[in-house]
């Protein structure tokens, strides 16, 4: 069965999504209103039809929604400005925003209904294959993945609620990005003191990821007294070379937050509670 889908905006990702779902013999809309010459080039290699928004929403069976994070609550207003023109499309919100954005998105759309959606991975190009995370109304999720069967997109529908995609997406981010950040500060502060090769050599010898290491998070809130300070030599170190301090500083007054567990035997639970902040609100997950 063909499907219409509405595609807001095709940058990298969204034009390979994009030309995915148009080798799947799907229609594919696009709205160059106020878009780049690089976009317009993007979309039009990717086979992409040009329409203007209104009649993209009204024609659409899908709205995807893949654009800068920042932009994703501006998009979805000006869907929803459009009234009654997409209240049969299925909104799939696959920016990189929290749980929360997402409700509000889903609050602002109303009665449209919304797919919280996340993408893991490069766009699916040259023999890449990433994962499109789905959640919300189990028979939209389950329509969207139907979707993306057989392109080189595979999804993963993980429930029907609301928030879920997106708290995997940027849970994993906020490893996945900062520890780039913070391998080009290590790597900044070595070089300036002519030591990088040997930074290598010792980097070198792991091929495991720490996010996957969930037993030493217990030891790294027993051993968080002694790191704090660690980090803020280590502060010192990258301020002398020039470098930005500040993910040190903030490392530390994390840590700091275990100063009352020093030397204990936690659990993963008991060293994640000790985190939290008193006004978190309760049942986050």
């Amino acid at each position: 069965m063909t499907t219409t889908v509405g595609l807001l905006h095709p940058g990298s990702m969204g034009s390979a999504f994009g030309a995915q779902l148009r080798a799947r013999g799907h229609i594919v809309l696009w709205c160059p209103d106020g878009r780049s010459g690089t976009t317009c080039s993007r979309a039009e290699r990717a086979g992409l039809e040009p329409e203007a928004l209104p009649e993209l929403i009204s024609r659409s069976d899908v709205v995807l929604s893949l654009c800068p994070p920042a932009a994703a609550e501006e998009t979805a207003a000006q869907v929803a400005e459009l009234g009654t023109a997409g209240a049969g499309a299925i909104y799939v919100e696959a920016n990189a925003v929290s749980p929360s954005r997402v409700q509000r998105i889903a609050d602002r759309l109303t009665p449209m209904p919304v797919i919280d959606a996340a993408v893991v991975g490069s766009p699916p190009v040259g023999g890449k294959y990433p994962t499109l995370y789905l959640s919300g109304p189990s028979k939209q999720a389950d329509r969207i993945a139907e979707l993306f069967a057989g392109t080189d997109v595979r999804p993963h529908v993980l429930g029907d609620r609301i928030g879920k995609a997106s708290a995997l997406k940027l849970a994993y981010s906020s490893y996945q990005k900062v520890s780039r950040v913070l391998a080009a500060v290590a790597y900044g502060a070595a070089k300036t003191y002519g030591v990088a090769d040997e930074l290598l050599e010792i980097a070198a010898k792991r091929t495991r990821s720490y996010l996957v290491e969930t037993d030493y998070i217990p030891k790294t809130a027993a051993r968080a007294w002694r790191w704090g300070s660690e980090l803020e030599d280590a502060a010192a170190l990258l301020a002398d070379a020039g470098l930005p301090d500040s993910l040190m500083h903030a490392a530390a007054t994390t840590l700091a937050r275990w100063d009352g567990n020093r030397d204990e035997r936690l659990d993963i639970a008991e060293a994640l509670e000790a985190l939290r902040v008193e006004e978190h609100l309760d049942n986050p997950g």
